[in-house]
C-alpha cells in the first residue's frame, strides 16, 4: 500500500512539472488539490512542496509560491531557488532579490543555481549596489569560481552599465565557459560595440571553447550592425563547414545579416535552402526584401507564408505594414489592419505603430489618428509615428500638440527621431519661429546634440521662409562636415528664391561631394537662368 501511495505522489508531481511545462495553471491547482486530499494530516514532504512552489512561480502565481514557502517547516535551497528563479523569469526582481536575506537567515544556504537567478534579477533594476553585493557575497562564499555563477555577474555587470567590471571580471576567470563567451558577444553587440564582439570571436577561436548557435548569432548580429559583408561571409563558411547551417537559430540571424548588408540574393538563398522554417524565418526574409526596396517580393513571401499555414505574429504584421505604404496602397494596409484584427493584435504596441506609420505614409490621417487613440500603451516609435504623420500632411498645429502631450502627460522621452518630425513639420507647415525654437533649444531641454539630420531640416525650414543667408550662416558653424543633404536642402531653397551667388558656393560643395548628380547641375543651371545669367 505505502508502495502505492508513493507512486501515486510521484505521478502528481508529474502532474504538476506537466502543468509548468504546459503553462497551464489549472492543470497545477488541480494537481495541487489532489495532492492536498492524498497528504493527510500535513505538511507535505518537502519533494512535492518544491515542485508546487516552482509551478506557482513559474506561472507567475508568487503569492501562492510564497505561502507553500511559509507552510514548509524546513524550506530548503531547492525551495527558496524556485521561488527567486520564477521571480526572476517572470521580471519580478525585488521580490526575488528580498528573499536573499530570508534565505540566508535561515538554515539553508545559497547555492550555484540560486545566485545566477538573483544576479538576474539585480541586472533588471537600475542600480548596480544589488549586483555588486551578490558578486561580493559569490566570491566569499566561493562558489565564484562556478562558471555559471561567474558568467551571470559578466552579464549583470553589462545590463547595469558596468562594463569595466565585467572585463575584469571575464578576464580573472580561471574556467570560461562558452555562456561566458556568450554574455560578453552578446551584450556588446547590445550596447553597439561592435568590434568588441568580433575581437571575443576571434579570441573564442583561439581557445579550445568551441561556438554554439548563440555565439553565431551574435557574430552574426554584430557584423549585420557594422554593414561588414566580407566577415560575415567568412563567418557563413565556418557556418556551412562545422554544420551549424541547419540550426533555425544561425539560418534566421544569416537571413537578417545579408538583408542588412544589402544582399537580399544570398538572403534568398539562405531562406530557400533551410529545410526547417519558423515564423521567425518567413519574417526575417520578408524585412530583408522591405529594408532593400523589393516590397512586391515581401508582399509574395508574406502571402506565401501564409498559404504555408503560419499564422500572423506581432512581427510579421508589423514588416509586412511598412510594405504596404511602400507600395503606396492604403487599400493593401487597410486588409492587412484587418488581418490584425482578426489575429488581436491591432492593440499590440508594434503593430499598431506600424498602422500609425503606415497610415501617415499613405496620408489618411484620420484613420491613424484612430489607431493611436486605440493604441493602451505608447513608447516612443508610436508617439514619433504620430507626429511623423502630421509632418508628412505639414499639419505643424498637430503635430505640436502631439509633441506637447508627449512631453507633458506621458513618462515616455523625447529623442532624436521626435525633434526630426516635429522640425520637418515646421518647415512644411512655414511654422518659423517654432521650429527656430526647438532647434536651438534642443540639447539645453533634452539632452540631445543636433544631428545631421537635424541641421538639413533646419537649413530647409530657413531656406523655405527665405532666410537663406541664416541657413548658410548656421552651416558654417556646424560642428560636423556638412553633408549632401545639408547643401542640397540649401541649394533648392535658392532656386526657389532666385539666389544665384549663395546657390553657387552649395552647387560647388555638392559638386565636390557627388560630381556624377546631374540634378545638382540641373538645379543650378536653372538658378542661373532664372536670374538672366
Amino acid at each position: 500500500m505505502a508502495s502505492l501511495f508513493g507512486s501515486g505522489l510521484q505521478a502528481l508531481a508529474g502532474a504538476v512539472e506537466l502543468a509548468v511545462s504546459s503553462g497551464s495553471i489549472l492543470l497545477g491547482r488541480a494537481a495541487h488539490a489532489q495532492i492536498l486530499k492524498s497528504v493527510d494530516p500535513p505538511p507535505l514532504p518537502s519533494f512535492l512542496s518544491n515542485h508546487l512552489i516552482n509551478m506557482y512561480a513559474k506561472l507567475d502565481h508568487p503569492s501562492a509560491a510564497a505561502l507553500l514557502l511559509s507552510l514548509d517547516p524546513s524550506p530548503s535551497v531547492v525551495s527558496f531557488t524556485a521561488l527567486i528563479s520564477g521571480a526572476a523569469q517572470n521580471r519580478r526582481p525585488l521580490l526575488a532579490l528580498r528573499l536573499f536575506p530570508v534565505l540566508l537567515r535561515s538554515s539553508a544556504r545559497p547555492n550555484d543555481f540560486t545566485l545566477p537567478s538573483l544576479l538576474k534579477a539585480s541586472a533588471s533594476i537600475p542600480c548596480p549596489i544589488a549586483g555588486l553585493q551578490l558578486h561580493s557575497f559569490s566570491l566569499k562564499s566561493g562558489l565564484l569560481s562556478d562558471p555559471f555563477v561567474s558568467s551571470a555577474a559578466i552579464n549583470m555587470y553589462h545590463k547595469t552599465g558596468l562594463i569595466s567590471h565585467a572585463r575584469v571580471l571575464f578576464d580573472e576567470m580561471p574556467q570560461r565557459n562558452i555562456v561566458a563567451w556568450n554574455a560578453v558577444m552578446t551584450n556588446a553587440v547590445l550596447d553597439g560595440r561592435l568590434d568588441t564582439a568580433m575581437e571575443a570571436f576571434i579570441s573564442l577561436r583561439s581557445s579550445a571553447e568551441v561556438p554554439n548557435e548563440v555565439t553565431l548569432c551574435a557574430s552574426l548580429n554584430a557584423c549585420a550592425g557594422a554593414e561588414c559583408l566580407w566577415l560575415g561571409s567568412q563567418l557563413h563558411s565556418f557556418i556551412v563547414r562545422f554544420g551549424f547551417v541547419a540550426n533555425v537559430s544561425v539560418g534566421n540571424a544569416l537571413i537578417d545579416f545579408y538583408g542588412k548588408c544589402e544582399s537580399v540574393e544570398e538572403a534568398r538563398r539562405v531562406f530557400d535552402a533551410m529545410l526547417n522554417k519558423n515564423d521567425v524565418s518567413w519574417c526575417s526574409v520578408i524585412v530583408a526584401c522591405a529594408q532593400n526596396a523589393d516590397e512586391e517580393e515581401a508582399f509574395r513571401l508574406y502571402l506565401a507564408a501564409r498559404k504555408e499555414g503560419f499564422v500572423p505574429t506581432d512581427f510579421m504584421i508589423s514588416s509586412i505594414l511598412t510594405t504596404s505604404s511602400g507600395l503606396s496602397g492604403v487599400n493593401l494596409g487597410r486588409s492587412l489592419h484587418a488581418v490584425a484584427v482578426r489575429s488581436c493584435l491591432d492593440s499590440n504596441i508594434f503593430v499598431g505603430s506600424a498602422l500609425l506609420d503606415m497610415y501617415g505614409k499613405c496620408g489618411s490621417i484620420e484613420e491613424a489618428e484612430q489607431v493611436f487613440e486605440s493604441i493602451p500603451e505608447r513608447n516612443f516609435v508610436t508617439w514619433n509615428a504620430m507626429i511623423s504623420g502630421y509632418a508628412v500632411q505639414g499639419n505643424a498645429s498637430n503635430a505640436l500638440k502631439v509633441f506637447d502631450d508627449m512631453t507633458s502627460r506621458s513618462e515616455v522621452p523625447p529623442n532624436y527621431v521626435t525633434l526630426l518630425s516635429v522640425m520637418s513639420a515646421c518647415a512644411r507647415g512655414g511654422w518659423l519661429t517654432e521650429g527656430m525654437e526647438l532647434f536651438e533649444k534642443m540639447e539645453e531641454r533634452y539632452g540631445i546634440r543636433p544631428r545631421m539630420e537635424h541641421f538639413a531640416c533646419i537649413v530647409d525650414l530657413l531656406g523655405r521662409a527665405g532666410m537663406e543667408e541664416k541657413a548658410y550662416e548656421i552651416i558654417k558653424k556646424m560642428p560636423m562636415k556638412p553633408s549632401v543633404s545639408v547643401w542640397g536642402a540649401l541649394l533648392n531653397a535658392c532656386r526657389i528664391h532666385g539666389k544665384a551667388k549663395l546657390g553657387r558656393v552649395a552647387a560647388v560643395e555638392l559638386f565636390e561631394m557627388d560630381p556624377y548628380d546631374s540634378g545638382n547641375h540641373v538645379l543650378l543651371s536653372n538658378i542661373f537662368s532664372s536670374a538672366g545669367r
